[in-house]
């Protein structure tokens, strides 16, 4: 059954071309309405009751949805083609951005993996007494209160909730499953006339917690405290602000779903082999400390991560990826909005990135009171800001976008997206994808008016991983790169450059090599490389004995960055018993020119000669030697019955 879509102008203030929306996203379109949030209620009503009903408003969703209660029907999906489109001073036919606004509203996103989170309500107040005491006693009835105040502060009389002194060392965790370290922890003693006192102060205290609620101001107990769940901070000097956390604290008491953000696939992590360092760029772009080394691997806390997808943009492995949803999610995304605006007539989209809130709120002041958004420049919220890596940028433009904007929000870590875009920017140029940094919404259409630009190539259709989407799109469009791309030191793509030389052949790079970009042959002494597998993580440079191996970071775009190459061979040394190759002729002349005739296991020519054979033949002369160390004395006699009885 094809989905209905029920369009409105908005009192006229909106120009909408049904019949291309409908040939063009395969919706059936009706009539265009005037008034359908309120006097034409009634044939919102009657499309609910059909089902199978989209509604092009989300300004009166409430509404709808309501009326789809009172109905006692499914409420319908909604699509916003007013405020992101209709609303426009461009004077452009807005049907081809009509169409991709549909077409993105229509894709299915797969649901997100969520983890329950249990918070029973113990809540721990930080703070001065007379900020941490009054929020203690206001939230007592609502949660299981303990308030920690600084040592020598009076005791309240009050026993609606527990009051303790001490020092705060250090807290760690997240929503439902605090740990909190303090010294100089002193408990009220409750019994006694007069005053209430407190007990003999201890170090080393550790308690668990469900909620924080710090009201000390100055600085807070965690990285991106805003990002930590279940940590409310407020500074003590503004009431308001205080309020607000304890409100915002009694609601917190239930069972929570977590989406859980990211996935790890471990096998793929190049953080560290045999104890060398190599990757650590996740580790070093999350801001909440989620992520933490976990031997050769990283380990992500689910609990902590916030979301913000940092670390599945400067992933070089793809062992860290966003999963709420999937990269390949977005890539299809962005491909049927690009495919749905040519389909309706556009040519040469712009794409707008924006997180969900502040980008969302930006673009729709900037339409009802300015001049709105440019015909070409087609709005698209997503959850992780910072997650919208190089990958991503590079496949938007070989989707058929002319240019990407990114508008941040005041919150948006910056780190993963200023690498990423100089990234990108070093692959195909700076005037393809930008920042734009806009706390005001009448800025957000003077920077994008004027901008118009076309496509840059013929749209693919973007299949695989990132590292194989970047790849597709710049063979896409870079058509003139007939040398590899030089990149920044933090590109995950490049060579490696060997000084054959200093090389000895080891082959300890091959084989902690955790992408498989180095390896060996066994049959003769070689160290070959595939440049396409390589992640530029740096383990090969940091194991090399003999500081052999430097990085080089680029981007090749031509079919032998697939083959094998060698990098260094060298003739093998082959057993002087039976002909077998075991090592190489330069190491083996080597050991032999420092022990033989020298050592004293090495001092005769029979020992020296044992240098130059394979493992199999070295136990073997060794076995048969007159000083076999492997030899025991003669066989003892067997015992009989006569020998004890003699």
């Amino acid at each position: 059954m094809t989905q209905k879509l029920m369009v409105c102008d908005c009192l006229g203030t909106q120009t909408i071309d049904a019949s291309a929306l409908a040939k063009a996203t395969g919706l059936e379109v009706g009539k265009t309405h005037t008034a359908l949030c309120t006097r034409q209620l009634a044939a919102a009503g009657e499309a609910m009751q059909a089902g199978n009903c989209m509604i092009a408003c989300q300004q009166e969703r409430a509404t709808f949805e309501a009326l789809a209660e009172d109905l006692g029907v499914e409420p319908p999906d909604f699509v916003d083609i007013r405020d992101r489109a209709g609303w426009t001073a461009s004077g452009e036919n807005a049907a081809p951005k009509m169409a991709a606004l549909l077409a993105d509203a229509l894709h299915e996103v797969p649901p997100t993996r969520t983890l329950d989170i249990a918070c029973e309500g113990m809540c721990l107040i930080l703070g001065a007494p007379e900020v941490a005491l009054d929020a203690a006693q206001q939230l007592s009835d609502a949660l299981s209160v303990t308030a920690l105040i600084p040592p020598g502060a009076e005791a309240p009389l009050t026993r609606n909730f527990d009051v303790v002194t001490g020092h705060l060392r250090g807290a760690t965790g997240a929503l439902g499953q605090f740990r909190v370290t303090i010294d100089a922890l002193a408990q009220m003693q409750p019994g006694g006339r007069g005053a209430l006192e407190f007990g003999t102060p201890r170090d080393g205290a550790v308690t668990e917690c469900d909620l924080i609620v710090d009201l000390r101001g100055g600085q807070a107990l965690f990285p991106a405290a805003h990002k930590r769940e279940g940590y409310l901070r407020a500074d003590p000097g503004d009431p308001l602000a205080v309020q607000r956390v304890v409100f915002e604290a009694a609601q917190m008491v239930g069972t929570f779903e977590k989406p859980l953000y990211v996935k790890l696939e471990e096998h793929l992590c190049a953080h560290s082999r045999a104890q060398k360092t190599g990757c650590s760029n996740c580790l070093d772009i999350c801001p909440t400390g989620a992520i933490t080394p976990e031997g050769d691997h990283v380990a992500v806390d689910p609990n902590i991560c916030a979301g913000c997808g940092a670390c599945s943009a400067v992933c070089p492995s793809g062992a860290i990826s966003y999963d709420a949803p999937a990269p390949g999610t977005l890539f299809r995304r962005m491909h049927h909005m690009a495919e749905a605006y040519r389909k309706a007539g556009g040519t040469a989209p712009r794409l707008l990135v924006h997180d969900a809130e502040h980008g969302t709120e930006m673009i729709s002041l900037a339409a009802r009171f300015d001049r709105g958004l440019p015909g070409d420049v087609i709005p698209m919220a997503v959850d992780a800001l910072a997650g919208f890596g190089h990958a991503e940028m590079l496949a938007a433009l070989a989707s058929g976008f002319a240019k990407v904007d990114i508008l941040l929000a005041p919150k948006t870590e910056r780190a993963a997206l200023d690498r990423e875009v100089a990234l990108a920017s070093a692959m195909l140029g700076a005037t393809h994808v930008r920042l734009l940094d806009l706390a005001d919404p009448t800025a957000l259409p003077e920077a994008l008016y004027g901008g118009a630009a076309p496509a840059l190539t013929t749209p693919i259709l973007p299949l695989g991983g990132r590292r194989e989407v970047t790849r597709l799109a710049l063979r896409s469009l870079r058509t003139d790169a007939d040398a590899p791309i030089p990149l920044p030191e933090t590109a995950p793509y490049g060579a490696v450059l060997v000084d054959t030389d200093a090389c000895t052949m080891c082959l300890a790079c091959a084989g902690l090599c955790p992408a498989g970009a180095l390896g060996d042959n066994p049959e003769t002494p070689q160290l070959r490389f595939q440049e396409d597998a390589c992640l530029q993580c740096g383990l090969c440079a940091n194991v090399c004995p003999e500081n052999a191996i430097t990085p080089q970071p680029r981007m090749n775009l031509a079919d032998d960055a697939f083959a094998q190459i060698v990098l260094n061979e060298e003739e093998p040394a082959e057993c002087i018993e039976c002909g077998k190759a075991f090592g190489t002729k330069s190491t083996i002349e080597r050991i032999v020119k420092q022990l033989e005739g020298k050592h004293p296991m090495f001092a005769e020519t029979a020992q020296g000669k044992m240098i130059r054979m394979c493992d199999d033949c070295r136990v073997n002369a060794q076995f048969h030697s007159t000083d076999n160390p492997f030899a025991a004395g003669p066989k003892p006699r067997t015992r009989t019955t006569d020998d004890y009885l003699n």
